[in-house]
């Protein structure tokens, strides 16, 4: 299994992006797959998760109402709609596969064992 993130880039607060997360085969595993994001002297945060099971999902308090967090298991790609966008959002967003089918409130960093290489968002006027 292998994660590719991309639609990251540079938007006015207030602006919207779409992320996607393209995975080489996550639909026959059905692993969850969540959203992080990092910025600058920060820790690792967790931004939303989806369950490829029931298609259940979470969201950090911080993005909820502003982010929407899809699937489309024909293309094997998990997407994240951003909307409203804030200078806090600017962050590396990273897609990771978790070790289990669904996701948790915590969203733990050692739930979650293969991760893509990042893209940047930059929220900036």
């Amino acid at each position: 299994l292998q994660l590719v993130e991309s639609g990251g880039g540079l938007v006015q607060p207030g602006g919207s992006l779409r992320l996607s997360c393209a995975a080489s085969e996550f639909t026959k595993h059905s692993r969850a797959i969540g959203w992080f994001r990092q910025a600058p002297g920060t820790d690792n945060e967790g931004v939303s998760c989806i369950s490829n099971r029931d298609f259940s999902t979470h969201y950090a308090d911080a993005v909820m109402g502003r982010f929407t967090i899809s699937t489309d298991n024909a293309k094997n790609t998990v997407y994240l709609q951003m909307n409203s966008l804030k200078p806090e959002d600017t962050a590396v967003y990273y897609c990771a596969a978790s070790i289990y089918y669904a996701c948790s409130d915590r969203m733990s960093l050692s739930e979650f064992d293969i991760w893509g290489q990042g893209t940047q968002v930059t929220v900036s006027s």
